[in-house]
């Protein structure tokens, strides 16, 4: 059986602020190596890794191949740069293998591959599929008996692709009750303000009216997103799959970045980028 755990303690929030301070800082870094990246991309999600990685998803250290781990899949590839540090904390790659990110032999690119990163579930970049095998794996599973959930983290102007609507029929259809995917609800995409592209509201309704069940929190809020996303973990009555519309904050934790939608991707001088670290290390999000 499995156990929700509530919200999570004082001493636990503790620990998921730091990891996700923690994430920002490794994304200004590798960047720097990169020499350009998407900074406010990880930024949005920042607390998201942080709840999933190092609260809710059963992993074992260094066993990136264990059969019942849970699985993680991101449709924003983008924010892979977020996501490689917390992999080599879990020691599924090297530490070291970070100081070489986007070099020439690197398997660390600006996008995940899962045929080169361990502990990466899909290899994403084009927009639209990830819930796609996040549906099969979560159908996998189920066939194969094995004991593990499916998150996928999707980007808002994501919904505006045609094969995520038709995944999350399949997957309703399905009653694919492992499966959770979490919408990063920053409001903007590369070519602006997601509603000004294509209008995607109401989620809640879309979702629901596509069979799913739909919860609804702040993205930055470790208690209440933590305390949900155990929830849903732990809920085994629970018949269909289920939808997290994260809402959150494009660039958070860097001011001059959340007012700024043209840091999706971009390069930060020395003096923006000590400026960023700065807020970083004492800014209480």
């Amino acid at each position: 059986m499995r156990q929700d755990r509530g919200d999570p303690s004082e001493d636990e929030v503790r620990v998921l602020r730091e990891k996700a301070r923690h994430i920002r800082l490794e994304t200004i870094r590798l960047i720097e190596i990169a020499k350009v990246g998407h900074y406010s991309s990880v930024f949005s999600c920042a607390e998201i890794f942080a709840a999933l990685y190092y609260d809710v998803m059963r992993l074992r250290p260094g066993e990136p191949a264990w059969p019942d781990r849970d699985r993680f899949l991101m449709g924003k590839g983008h924010a892979a740069v977020g996501l490689f540090p917390v992999l080599a904390d879990h020691g599924f790659i090297p530490h070291e293998l970070l100081d070489g990110y986007t070099r020439l032999g690197s398997p660390l690119g600006d996008h995940p591959d899962m045929t080169k990163v361990p502990g990466v579930d899909f290899s994403s970049g084009s927009i639209g599929h990830a819930l796609s095998n996040g549906a099969g794996m979560a159908l996998g599973g189920r066939m194969s008996q094995r004991d593990f959930n499916v998150f996928v983290m999707l980007g808002d102007g994501e919904m505006q692709e045609g094969q995520v609507w038709e995944a999350a029929l399949f997957a309703a259809h399905h009653q694919l009750s492992r499966l959770v995917a979490i919408i990063d609800r920053n409001g903007y995409q590369l070519d602006g303000k997601v509603d000004d592209v294509i209008g995607v509201e109401s989620l809640r309704d879309k979702w629901q009216a596509f069979g799913w069940e739909v919860h609804e929190v702040d993205g930055h809020d470790l208690v209440a997103l933590t305390a949900l996303l155990r929830r849903l973990r732990a809920d085994e009555a629970r018949e269909r799959p289920a939808c997290v519309i994260a809402r959150t904050v494009k660039g958070k934790g860097v001011s001059y970045m959340e007012t700024e939608p043209g840091w999706h991707l971009g390069y930060l001088a020395p003096q923006d980028a000590q400026a960023a670290i700065d807020e970083i290390m004492t800014r209480e999000i």
